[in-house]
């Protein structure tokens, strides 16, 4: 049997991205090709503006690139101009029901607003808004959310997906009758089937960008695990123009899982890629402990680098030969290979400083300066392996 492996839709990468309209988010462009951008929201009282800059310092730390703050009422309003001025990332306001309050993140120059028109009952409001944001230029998003879509009226036979994305072209068309086109949409679902097939839908109706999101996902675990299965469909089917992980954590550690699942699908090639073995009993250093160790210590990495910890020469450098570097265990010690060729051995407790080294050397040989010291202090040492007693170095 003969098959074709040119096809489109067997080649090991992700399809062509959708072809959309160009947003800018203050500098970050979106859509038409761009970079798929990382999002996420603050969960500080954004009046508390010391606390919201503190908190937008440490999101792009992390990697991210656009930051999304709530203003509920007057006082977050106020806030905004401030938190705009000394933001070192483009600031999103979230508008609900009170059109005042997005003059207000308009008077501020927010970068991107966030808001339903169908949902702000003072129809001269929207058509203030609307003026106002298309002289500066500031594009609005607008967000469906399938716990906001009320009700299904007797005799709707559409499902779900159908009703959000009814709902999407209802908000869209009353900005774009507003002689507005500057839009990104999003229609986000707890239910990943649901959100899957409305993305999809959505993505043939309007030509705008579209941010993806699995709303209400749940705890760093499940959460990651439920957005990374509805956005890796879209996302390898090229759809999808920004991301946020939306989960029930510290907003960094969104920002993380949502950098991890751009890089698993080959969209973003950015820092650390750790590459590692789940352990078993053959593994003779305590890999676990040492691969978590690893993925926080080498986090800040400058450049794209494939690192990978593996617990055995079975699944050592012959696994992993495509890694730019890395350890493969052996009793009590290990060996730092640099794609699949052995460069030193060290014992266990020497390992991490020893892939450091290798780290640094690669960093000069390419005229970058060496990472080791700015990475953070942390160490494996008395951290055993789950479900062993001693250490992996000690079986007999």
């Amino acid at each position: 049997m003969n098959v074709d492996l040119n096809l489109p839709e067997d080649r090991a990468s992700p399809r062509p991205r959708r072809k959309s309209k160009r947003v800018w988010v203050g500098g970050t462009a979106i859509g038409d090709g761009a970079p798929v951008a990382v999002q996420s929201m603050c969960t500080t009282l954004t009046h508390d503006v010391d606390a919201t800059i503190r908190q937008i310092e440490l999101l792009q730390e992390a990697g991210c690139e656009i930051a999304r703050v709530a203003v509920p009422d007057k006082r977050g309003g106020e806030a905004l101009k401030e938190i705009v001025r000394r933001s070192i990332l483009p600031i999103v306001a979230d508008i609900h029901f009170d059109y005042r309050l997005a003059l207000m993140a308009l008077e501020a120059k927010v970068h991107k607003l966030r808001l339903n028109p169908g949902n702000i009952h003072n129809k001269d409001g929207v058509r203030e808004v609307v003026r106002r944001a298309k002289e500066q230029g500031t594009p609005i998003r607008i967000g469906v959310n399938h716990g906001s879509i009320g009700d299904r009226e007797p005799g709707d036979i559409r499902d779900e997906s159908q009703r959000m994305v009814d709902l999407a072209l209802s908000e869209i068309r009353i900005l774009e009758d507003l002689d507005f086109d500057d839009i990104v949409v999003s229609v986000k679902a707890f239910d990943v089937p649901v959100m899957i097939a409305a993305y999809r839908r959505l993505a043939k109706a309007v030509p705008y960008p579209l941010h993806l999101g699995v709303t209400e996902a749940g705890t760093a675990l499940s959460g990651s695990i439920r957005s990374a299965a509805g956005m890796s469909v879209l996302l390898y089917e090229g759809i999808g123009d920004t991301i946020r992980v939306s989960l029930s954590e510290d907003p960094v550690v969104e920002v993380k899982a949502a950098f991890d699942l751009l890089k698993s699908l080959g969209l973003r090639d950015q820092g650390l890629t750790l590459v590692a073995c789940p352990s078993c009993g053959r593994a003779d250093i305590d890999l676990i402990p040492l691969a978590k160790v690893a993925e926080e210590r080498l986090r800040a990495l400058p450049v794209p680098m494939k690192v990978a910890v593996m617990g055995c020469e079975v699944n050592g450098p012959g696994e992993a030969k495509d890694a730019d570097v890395g350890i493969a265990g052996g009793v009590g010690k290990g060996a730092i290979f640099r794609k699949g060729k052995i460069v030193g051995t060290y014992p266990e407790d020497k390992l991490m400083d020893g892939l450091l080294a290798e780290i640094d050397k690669i960093l000069i040989e390419n005229g970058k300066e060496p990472y080791s010291q700015k990475a953070p202090k942390l160490s494996h040492e008395g951290q055993l392996t789950p479900g062993r007693s001693v250490p992996a170095g000690q079986r007999t």
